[in-house]
C-alpha cells in the first residue's frame, strides 16, 4: 500500500495550487479519503473529507469556499484544489485512506504561501 503525493511548493498569496494524492495497493473510492495539515508548532488538523463513493465532502471552517476535494477513480487518486491561498494555509500537508479496519497515510508535501 502506497500513497504517492504531489503538487506542493511555494505560491504567493490569492494563488493556487492543485495537490495529488495517487494510491496503489488500495481502491480509494471504497474508502473515506481526507487531507491534513500540520504547520510548524501546531496540531495535525483535518482539512477536507470525500466519503467512500464520493457521497460527501467536508471542509474544515477555515478552508470553505476555497478548497475542493475530488476524485479520480480511474487514476485512483484523489486531489485538493486550493484556491485563494493565504499565509495562514502554510504547513505540511497529508494524505490519508481510511476505513473500518485500515488506515493509510501519505508522506506529506510541504506548501508556503509567501509573497
Amino acid at each position: 500500500v502506497q500513497l504517492v503525493q504531489s503538487g506542493g511548493g511555494l505560491v504567493q498569496p490569492g494563488g493556487s495550487l492543485r495537490l495529488s494524492c495517487a494510491a496503489s495497493g488500495f481502491t480509494v473510492s471504497r474508502y473515506a479519503m481526507s487531507w491534513y495539515r500540520q504547520a510548524p508548532g501546531k496540531e495535525r488538523e483535518l482539512v477536507a473529507t470525500i466519503t467512500e463513493h464520493s457521497i460527501y465532502t467536508n471542509y474544515a471552517d477555515s478552508v470553505k469556499g476555497r478548497f475542493t476535494i475530488s476524485r479520480d477513480n480511474d487514476k485512483n487518486t484523489v486531489y485538493l484544489q486550493m484556491n485563494s491561498l493565504k499565509p495562514e494555509d502554510t504547513a505540511m500537508y497529508y494524505c490519508n485512506g481510511r476505513n473500518s479496519l485500515f488506515d493509510y497515510w501519505g508522506p506529506g508535501t510541504q506548501v508556503t504561501v509567501s509573497s
